[in-house]
């Protein structure tokens, strides 16, 4: 029988197998208009749809420093599922609405997520960004998109077009 020495695992030494999904020494790019820092093409995931391929980067989101949200916009990706999933603990905000070219206010909810649940927003869901509320949370975020325009629609709210208050810890 072979053994096998478990070695930490690295970038670099997994590479022949997969990707690692984390943040890198790189400089990030700024995402959902400043609350967050996305370091983008992680890893690709290969879809046997032609010229559509799965994405991965991972989103820093600072924690809300308040004790509401007042939601000043809302976005959406029509023609894709996108996941969220936390890397590590801690809570976070969820927004969403149906919707078709533009949210259905009528339809906004919110949900506190617990650090131990992923989520998906389903192809045309209206949704604001990911809001952490304790402490910054890692995301990985996957999406497919084949870059263009339409890969993502975005609505501004002024003023906000909702208050979400916060319940308690």
């Amino acid at each position: 029988m072979r053994e096998l020495i478990a070695r930490p695992l690295t970038v670099e030494g997994y590479a022949p197998f997969g990707a690692v999904i984390a943040a890198r020494p790189t400089a990030p790019r700024s995402a959902n208009h400043g609350t967050a820092e996305a370091w983008d093409g992680l890893a690709v995931l290969e879809s046997a749809r032609p010229g559509v391929a799965f994405g991965a980067a991972l989103f820093r989101c600072a924690p809300l420093d308040a004790p509401h949200l007042d939601v000043r916009r809302l976005e959406r990706h029509p023609r894709s599922t996108q996941l969220f999933a936390p890397l590590g603990g801690g809570r976070y905000l969820l927004v969403v609405a149906r919707g078709g070219d533009a949210p259905d206010l009528a339809t906004l909810a919110a949900f506190v997520a617990d650090g131990a649940r992923a989520i998906t927003y389903a192809p045309g869901v209206w949704h604001h960004p990911m809001v952490a509320l304790d402490a910054p949370i890692d995301f990985v975020n996957l999406l497919a998109a084949d870059g263009t325009e339409d890969d993502c629609d975005e609505r501004a709210f002024d003023p906000p077009c909702a208050r979400v208050l916060l319940p308690a810890r």
